[in-house]
């Protein structure tokens, strides 16, 4: 793709706030000036808003007002005019019921601030998993010129020798103690070492496939993504990326032309060749939504269904990101996908050159971390899409991560009515379930938990694992934390708090999956289907007031992105009125 920049100079959206001599002017110049800014900074040069998701709460991005004094530097060096901005974080590990339910209001609150403030383009400071999407969400409705810069994941934790991934050990663990192959007083012990050290979970977690997609997008600068936090590489690129806000906004290079079906194409690509998360797929989804590129769950399919997968890390593989940066980072993984003929070589990015002039020159250099093409850990690494009875506008699994032998699996339904429902069940030594079964758990989709959490990775009853047992088919409407694993079916749609076809499995019921043919099939005739879901009535709770009534109300389904239906498409940003 070609870009043919804008004349400069021209008048910049920040000037109709802060240029001339009219009273207005002089109002917002002069409440300025008390931060004691001198008279020649409000003379057309651009303002550049650093948008920073930092937050005690959001310890991912607990180092982020770090980050942003070397985006200001960057961003004073070009001569641009830098202010920071604190805006909505959606902390992953605090936030309840889960942040997933925030994503869609911090994208909003955070798209009032880029439309109702005298800004010319924006940094967007993320990490934390939701933060990322939220912030491009925000960039793609209004269209400024915006740059991404992520905090890096953290380092490497080891416990006993052995590697720790964040959130993947923790998993592991916890079935470890249910399992009675691990001591509660050795699972404390090992806590210490699953985040030593500031920054996002070390493995190809929510966070890290985020700060990938951001840089397969376009919408990062080149290698971005795997720097860890505490690297002084990590700081080095916070201040190159400050500078070049500052002639992204002179070149008036925005978001929408850099976020083109071609570039979530690539995108989708490098989710599979990662082993990337599922939530990619709700997040692009949403993003384009955003920016009004018709992207659709076929799309995830088609474009990743013949992906292998080279980047051989946790929760599919065996080593974390610090690895992935000494390797070569994502820069290797897109240059492995544009040899294979699967990279959208002419897209652009934020750098003004193509994605293909960005890393057809760079080296890998180690192949036990990004493998050969030849020596996959997948061969196909894509999300599989499922459809059938059971999920009629689809369902996800991530083949990587899932165990082989159950990739086709009849078995007879244990079923959850919800989150509580398994919670008060699944240690139970009556339950009647074993390996072969599949365990279904109902209304926890956008609607139904609200927000759609992150417990479709089910764990199993002690008494299976107990057998050795570590992966069963789980199916439900939620989502899976990225640094989770196993043959788990997600964002089963329609959801069951909608009248999806999950509402009505019943105990009992078999179900067959069939993934290498995308099928996803309740055995009961159509007819009892049917008839099962005229009779059906919701059980979840409604809000009545408040942002949650806001977003039962209007959430969409997570085969479209689970956006709010009101915020659908490019908004762009209009100068608007000015009250005073």
């Amino acid at each position: 793709m070609t870009f043919t920049p804008a004349p400069w100079p021209r008048q910049l959206r920040s000037q109709h706030w802060y240029g001339g001599t009219s009273r207005d002017a002089i109002y917002h110049r002069g409440w300025m000036k008390n931060q004691g800014y001198p008279h020649d900074l409000f003379d057309g040069r651009p303002v550049i808003g650093i948008l920073n998701t930092w937050s005690d709460l959001t310890p991912c991005n607990g180092h982020l007002r770090e980050l942003a004094e070397k985006v200001k530097a960057g961003v004073w060096e070009a001569g641009g005019f830098p202010v920071e901005v604190p805006v909505f974080s959606a902390s992953e590990n605090t936030f309840r019921p889960t942040a997933m339910m925030f994503r869609n209001l911090a994208a909003l609150a955070i798209e009032e601030t880029m439309r109702g403030q005298p800004i010319d383009g924006a940094v967007l400071l993320v990490g934390c998993d939701k933060t990322t999407p939220s912030l491009l969400m925000a960039a793609a409705s209004t269209d400024i010129p915006s740059i991404v810069v992520t905090g890096g994941p953290m380092l490497n934790g080891y416990f006993r020798g052995e590697r720790v991934g964040s959130g993947t050990h923790l998993w592991k663990f916890s079935e470890a103690v249910k399992a009675g192959e691990m001591t509660q007083e050795e699972f404390l012990e090992a806590e210490a070492s699953m985040s030593r050290s500031t920054g996002t979970c070390n493995t190809m977690g929510t966070a890290s496939t985020m700060a990938s997609m951001a840089e397969a997008l376009g919408m990062a600068l080149s290698g971005n993504a795997a720097i860890p936090a505490v690297d002084s590489r990590r700081r080095v690129m916070a201040q190159l990326s400050g500078r070049r806000i500052v002639q992204m906004v002179k070149d008036d290079l925005k978001p929408s032309d850099i976020l083109t079906k071609p570039a979530f194409e690539n995108a989708i690509r490098t989710n599979g060749a990662i082993g990337g998360s599922t939530n990619a797929v709700i997040h692009l989804l949403a993003i384009a939504g955003r920016v009004g590129v018709d992207l659709t769950l076929d799309d995830w399919d088609r474009c990743g269904r013949d992906v292998k997968t080279i980047v051989n890390l946790m929760p599919s593989g065996a080593y974390l990101m610090e690895e992935f940066f000494y390797a070569g980072g994502l820069p290797v993984v897109l240059k492995r996908l544009g040899e294979a003929g699967q990279l959208h070589k002419d897209a652009l990015t934020v750098s003004g050159m193509t994605i293909w002039d960005e890393v057809r020159d760079v080296v890998n250099w180690n192949e036990d971390v990004i493998l050969p093409a030849d020596k996959p850990l997948t061969e196909q690494g894509g999300i599989a899409v499922l459809r059938g009875n059971l999920a009629p506008r689809g369902a996800v699994l991530k083949p990587s991560a899932a165990s082989p032998h159950l990739l086709v699996h009849r078995g007879r339904a244990v079923v959850f009515e919800d989150i509580d429902d398994y919670k008060a069940r699944i240690e139970d030594e009556a339950l009647d379930i074993d390996e072969t079964c599949v365990m279904v758990m109902k209304n926890c989709g956008p609607k139904g938990y609200p927000g759609m959490a992150e417990v479709g990775n089910m764990g199993l009853p002690p008494k299976v694992l107990r057998k050795g047992i570590t992966d069963m088919v789980r199916i439900s409407d939620a989502r899976m934390s990225g640094t989770a694993y196993g043959t788990v079916v997600l964002h089963t749609s329609p959801e069951a708090a909608a009248g999806g076809p999950l509402a009505v499995v019943r105990d009992g019921d078999f179900i067959e999956l069939d993934v290498p043919n995308r099928r996803l099939h309740l055995d009961i005739p159509d007819a009892e289907l049917a008839a099962r879901l005229a009779e059906w009535r919701p059980t979840h709770e409604v809000p009545t007031s408040g942002y949650a009534w806001l977003h039962q109300a209007h959430v969409e389904g997570a085969d479209t992105g689970a956006d709010l239906d009101f915020l659908k498409g490019c908004r762009g940003n209009p100068v608007g009125k000015d009250s005073h």
